[in-house]
């Protein structure tokens, strides 16, 4: 009995340390990655500010292929919007643009099965004709203890992703004729 009580006691001691622990971490995650691709910004940002384009380049598009999307709105700019559903590697969301700015912003509002993001595309000119692209994702943890701990592992899991993708991305804009 005298065991049962030790370990009992210290579960709960762990569990008050992992709480009071998680108050300790960032109560938000920032996640970016960038990459010059050999285009002007307004070539690039007309493919980001639609979701129309997005599996061409997409790093999650592979790991589903028969994912279901669904696209809602305009085409492109604000309001613009896509929904998926997936298997497990892929899940189910939707996302939509809040903010065009041609041609150097566009951000996303991202539901991944109810947790909100942000993604934000920034795109700056650089030498005669490319564009320096920076991907961006930031979320809000509150005060989830779950959420704070999972944060901490969002740059390793994430950031590879938005590697693949912007090289992707990078591929797809220069084989594109110029406009």
């Amino acid at each position: 009995m005298k065991l049962l009580k030790w370990t009992l006691g210290i579960l709960i001691l762990l569990g008050v340390l992992l709480v009071a622990g998680s108050l300790l971490l960032p109560g938000r995650t920032h996640v970016e990655r960038s990459i010059t691709i050999e285009r002007p910004p307004a070539e690039v940002f007309a493919t980001l500010n639609s979701f129309r384009r997005f599996n061409e380049w997409s790093p999650w598009f592979a790991a589903d292929p028969q994912a279901k999307y669904t696209y809602e709105g305009p085409a492109e700019g604000v309001g613009a919007g896509m929904r998926w559903s997936g298997n497990q590697a892929v899940g189910s969301g939707s996302q939509r643009i809040t903010e065009s700015r041609a041609p150097e912003r566009v951000v996303v509002a991202l539901d991944f099965d109810g947790h909100p993001s942000v993604a934000t595309y920034t795109l700056t000119a650089e030498g005669a004709g490319a564009t320096r692209v920076t991907w961006a994702f930031d979320t809000e943890h509150g005060y989830n203890p779950i959420s704070r701990w999972f944060g901490l592992l969002f740059d390793r899991m994430l950031g590879a992703d938005y590697e693949r993708g912007l090289a992707q991305l990078k591929t797809l804009s220069e084989a594109a004729p110029p406009r």
